[in-house]
């Protein structure tokens, strides 16, 4: 809390580098960035793992707005889903019919959807405490609901964004297409649009909307991994790896997403480096690249790991934000959770708390095909959907204490593993 260096390693990523996208000439720029703040942090070997990531870019501003029946516009605040396809020059305009399930989207088939822009209207649940549940369930109208509705000829998809809070900011992400159906333009919403809309379709049912991106996928590009790595002193050969990703969507500076959880992952190894403790484990803190709109860095890892048959005995990952660390989420046997929750007692008094069972992370979800136990550090995510994948996610929104504090706990929870194993 007194020595660390994430803030200002995050300061530099978000300021001098900027948006991350995969592909992109600052994804490169990143790359290069965090090969030399892994050097800086003691690391004893720096290295690249090459990567092909693919290349979508958004082009131009995206415009769009809903015709009433008296000729007035609404002007939507909204931008492309990762992935999609572009309109054209003309843009798309069409009838809307708006979908709350998948189950009524089916009902409706192909006679009620073909030749329309379908609405895709999923509110997260807020009586969700934990926030990532809600956002699960209502993400797969943005993941899934493109192709899904393609299923049934619409030529057009609106999503209301995935926040938690009513706001003017359209919230990006990526869908991922069914080639067995056409690939049509899909848009997200601002909350805030999409509560107006709704309305709006109940007493003006045959409003039109209108919208037009130039987004297209580029052939895929070479890309990079980039590892640092404290060699064990007493069984090199197993690996503990903590990680984030370092690319992020384009609209802002992926601070949160994931800018934080790569910098507290450069920190474990520069704290344990700083300390002086003689590690027992290989200990590695792993860039990865493209979660967002591929994952084919987590891939990368899993196919090199499985390659050179290397024994990777835990992996936590930090991709839920720099917020005020709550506990970890566990995936990994009963016996290593009862293990790792004896430990409950040195996380007490930085106030985590919370240990059970959950997700380690996309990234190094991939290590549990060859039997690794995972981790994902939990911070407090009450505020993290405010951010997540929209414009507001700048480096001005990252609390200096709230990130440092969740490099400590990552930093202990990396120690006891290596000390005590599982």
């Amino acid at each position: 809390m007194t020595n660390g260096t994430a803030y200002e390693n995050l300061r530099y990523l978000c300021k001098k580098v900027g948006p991350r996208l995969s592909g992109s000439p600052e994804a490169q720029k990143a790359v290069e960035a965090s090969f030399v703040m892994l050097q800086r942090a003691g690391a004893d070997t720096v290295y690249l793992q090459p990567c092909m990531v693919p290349h979508w870019v958004r082009g131009e501003k995206e415009t769009g707005y809903i015709m009433g029946a008296d000729g007035s516009k609404h002007e939507l605040r909204l931008c492309a889903l990762g992935n999609s396809v572009g309109t054209g020059k003309q843009g798309l305009t069409g009838n809307l019919v708006e979908i709350k399930s998948f189950s009524e989207l089916d009902a409706l088939g192909t006679a009620g959807i073909q030749g329309k822009i379908v609405f895709y209207n999923f509110p997260m649940n807020p009586t969700y405490i934990r926030t990532f549940m809600a956002y699960g369930e209502s993400g797969v109208s943005r993941t899934k609901g493109p192709a899904r509705a393609a299923k049934y000829g619409a030529i057009g998809v609106l999503v209301r964004s995935l926040a938690s809070n009513p706001d003017d900011f359209p919230h990006t992400g990526v869908t991922v297409y069914n080639d067995s159906f056409p690939k049509i333009p899909a848009v997200a919403i601002s909350t805030n649009d999409a509560i107006w809309l709704s309305n709006s379709l109940k007493s003006s049912p045959s409003i039109k909307a209108f919208f037009k991106t130039s987004c297209e996928m580029l052939p895929d590009a070479p890309s990079f991994n980039v590892i640092g790595e404290i060699r064990g002193t007493e069984f090199p050969e197993q690996i503990i790896t903590v990680g984030g990703h370092m690319d992020s969507w384009d609209l802002a500076e992926g601070a949160q997403d994931d800018g934080a959880g790569v910098m507290q992952s450069i920190e474990v190894l520069r704290a344990l480096k700083a300390s002086g403790i003689k590690l027992k484990r290989t200990i590695r803190a792993v860039m990865f690249m493209n979660e967002e709109n591929g994952g084919r860095g987590g891939d990368k890892y899993l196919e090199i790991a499985k390659a050179k048959n290397e024994k990777h005995i835990f992996g936590l990952e930090s991709d839920a934000g720099g917020f005020t660390p709550r506990g970890f989420g566990l995936d990994m046997s009963e016996t290593q959770r009862a293990k790792v929750g004896g430990w409950k007692k040195y996380f007490y008094n930085y106030g985590v708390y919370d240990f059970t069972a959950g997700g380690g992370g996309s990234d190094i979800g991939p290590l549990k095909q060859i039997g690794t136990a995972l981790a994902g550090l939990s911070p407090d995510s009450e505020r993290y959907f405010d951010l997540h994948h929209a414009a507001t996610d700048t480096f001005e929104a990252v609390s200096k204490r709230e990130l440092h504090l969740g490099a400590v706990n990552m930093t202990a929870l990396i120690y006891l593993v290596d000390k005590y194993g599982l």
